[in-house]
């Protein structure tokens, strides 16, 4: 009865509630499941993003954090570190990114510093380091060309009086084929008067003298054009070599040399000789034979006519002047490059033509280079080994004649002498002291 009673209680409930019953539980079961569930995801969302901006703030410091701790601290407690930091960054408002939704800041680095100025200008030469490049360039090698050169060398102060004391040098220019074989004798002749010359070597392009650096030859090419014997290019080459030598304001006296060229006299003899003369010595004269006048052409009219005409050696020596005027000249050379062929020779006539038209004045009309053109031929004689004797060397310097110097006559007429062989070398140097004074 009992059991009855009780199942019967049991059974006797309402179907329709226990399912409302049920319905509700699962309902409140799901939205208790969607809030953790979206409360799990919010809270992961602000860890990544709080995350996120911390390594972002993080790279952003490490200067400043590097900066900080290369300072000298006093205590422990005047060092920052991460903790601190993010801490200020979790109190402070980030006005600096707008999709960060979190209380926070970043602390910029410093401002690095600014770039150390630059160092200050070298201060400006000395005015007479100007004029000293100026007046005696020490590099002769430059990138003029001949008519930028031409030009360049025939500048002429009008200002009569130097800016600075003036001592007058000498302009040996050798005008070569290469090797300089008897460069020792002329290297004792230079030896100790470096304040009183220059030296202009003109040889084929791109050959380089090999000396030392303690030689007066070292880095002394000029640049150089090829030359071809007989024609206008030797005439060329020796005006090159005037302009370069022109623009050292201190060279007074040009001479022209060739390898196979030796001096005769010590230095300061040809030194004193040369300053103090009053002419320059650049052979001239009349040669009514073919070899002269039978040269000349009709075309050079009316500019040159045949009574200006004039044949001598190309072994010149000029004072500044005249070496002006010659680098200076552009008509008659013209003449000279157009109308003297090979046969005629220009180095053995535009000179002395030239300045038989316009400063004949100013000329000696001899040349103080010796040379034997007693065999005849387009060539003079050579002397070699056999032929260097203390009397042949004394017959050069004063064979007894005599030759207008200045307003007088003197006995040394020759400086200089040619052709000598490269056998010489070796018995010159042996007399140079006994005959020759050096």
């Amino acid at each position: 009865m009992a059991r009855m009673r009780g199942g019967g209680e049991e059974g006797d409930r309402d179907p329709t509630k226990q399912q409302q019953h049920s319905g509700l539980v699962r309902l409140v079961q799901q939205l208790v499941t969607l809030l953790l569930v979206f409360a799990a995801g919010v809270v992961i969302g602000l860890t990544t993003t709080s995350h996120i901006h911390y390594f972002n703030t993080h790279n952003n410091n490490n200067n400043y954090l590097h900066f900080i701790s290369q300072q000298p601290s006093a205590s422990s407690s005047d060092v920052f570190n991460l903790d601190t930091i993010h801490t200020l960054q979790q109190q402070q408002p980030n006005n600096n990114n707008n999709n960060c939704n979190c209380n926070c800041t970043i602390i910029e680095p410093p401002s690095p510093p600014p770039p150390p100025p630059p160092p200050p200008p070298p201060p400006p030469s000395e005015e007479e380091d100007l004029l000293e490049s100026f007046l005696h360039p020490s590099n002769i090698t430059h990138t003029f060309s001949d008519h930028q050169l031409f030009w360049r060398a025939s500048l002429v102060p009008k200002k009569y009086h130097y800016p600075y004391a003036r001592v007058p040098k000498l302009a040996f220019m050798y005008l070569t084929r290469g090797p300089l074989p008897l460069l020792p004798l002329w290297e004792r002749f230079f030896q100790g008067h470096s304040h009183l010359f220059n030296i202009y070597i003109h040889a084929p392009p791109g050959y380089i003298l090999n000396v030392s650096d303690s030689s007066p030859f070292y880095r002394r090419n000029i640049p150089s054009q090829a030359v071809s014997w007989g024609t206008v290019t030797l005439a060329d080459a020796e005006r090159r070599l005037l302009a370069n030598a022109l623009l050292d304001f201190s060279n007074e006296r040009f001479v022209l040399l060739s390898e196979s060229c030796i001096p005769v006299y010590n230095f300061p003899t040809v030194y004193r000789y040369l300053i103090d003369s009053a002419h320059s010595f650049v052979e001239s004269y009349d040669d009514p034979s073919r070899y002269g006048r039978g040269r000349y052409s009709r075309n050079m009219l009316p500019d040159i006519q045949l009574k200006h005409w004039r044949k001598g050696s190309q072994w010149f020596e000029l004072n500044r002047a005249l070496a002006v005027y010659i680098v200076s000249d552009t008509q008659y050379f013209s003449l000279f490059r157009k109308y003297c062929k090979p046969a005629c020779y220009p180095d053995e006539h535009y000179l002395p033509t030239f300045l038989n038209m316009f400063h004949g004045s100013l000329n000696s009309n001899r040349t103080v280079t010796w040379v034997d053109w007693s065999m005849l031929g387009p060539h003079p004689a050579t002397y070699g080994r056999d032929n260097i004797t203390v009397g042949f060397i004394q017959a050069i310097r004063n064979n007894g004649s005599l030759c207008p110097y200045n307003s007088d006559m003197t006995s040394i007429c020759y400086l200089f002498a040619r052709k000598f062989d490269p056998s010489a070398l070796e018995p010159l140097l042996d007399l140079s002291s006994e005959v020759m004074n050096f």
